[in-house]
């Protein structure tokens, strides 16, 4: 079984902000494959079902962002789950607007919520569906930018980006890393390089 986990942060004062897109993925996979993800465990909010012919268990950690790996440790140890069936969908400020970037492994890159998951499961060895949130401008203060509402004229590129997600983690399940890799890891405008 795979669990796929989108981080965030519970209550509705966080819902629209860029800090929840890995709540969003969650909830357009529940809705697109017709999962309920209401049930407590771990400290999270599940549902069990089927996304490409394959059992998946949909999380959503609600012990907020910076202690993700609280949850998601437990809920891998408690169903017999190995890193590799993990898939990690979060906000990632490190990669422009509306960007999707898929990692097959590495370090957290100062992101509180992965680093929890990293510190909590003791490795690296998982993948990441990576949401791109930079605004392209200098902001003065993160945790502001990251916990205020998404404006509106976003919400259209956003829901994009949340579908895209949803699609990336859907073709990890059927078709594995490399290939979704090859196809959603297109090169950030403006890069001369593909990011590792």
């Amino acid at each position: 079984m795979y669990l796929v986990a989108g981080l965030g942060n519970p209550g509705e004062e966080y819902e629209n902000t860029p800090h929840n897109l890995g709540f969003r993925v969650i909830d357009l996979l529940a809705e697109r494959h017709s999962i309920r993800v209401n049930r407590r465990d771990s400290k999270a909010l599940t549902g069990v079902g089927e996304i490409e012919g394959k059992p998946v268990m949909l999380a959503k950690p609600q012990t907020y962002m910076n202690l993700s790996g609280t949850s998601v440790a437990p809920l891998m140890e408690k169903h017999s789950l190995t890193p590799t069936d993990l898939i990690l969908v979060y906000d990632e400020l490190d990669l422009p607007w509306g960007e999707l970037r898929i990692k097959p492994r590495g370090s957290a890159a100062g992101h509180k919520g992965p680093t929890s998951v990293i510190g909590s499961l003791g490795t690296q060895e998982f993948v990441r569906v990576r949401l791109g949130i930079n605004p392209g401008h200098e902001i003065r203060e993160g945790a502001e930018y990251l916990l205020a509402p998404i404006k509106r004229s976003q919400q259209k590129e956003t829901e994009e980006l949340v579908g895209r997600g949803a699609d990336a983690v859907a073709s990890l399940i059927a078709e594995g890393v490399e290939k979704s890799m090859t196809k959603f890891n297109r090169r950030a405008q403006g890069l001369k390089t593909e990011e590792e």
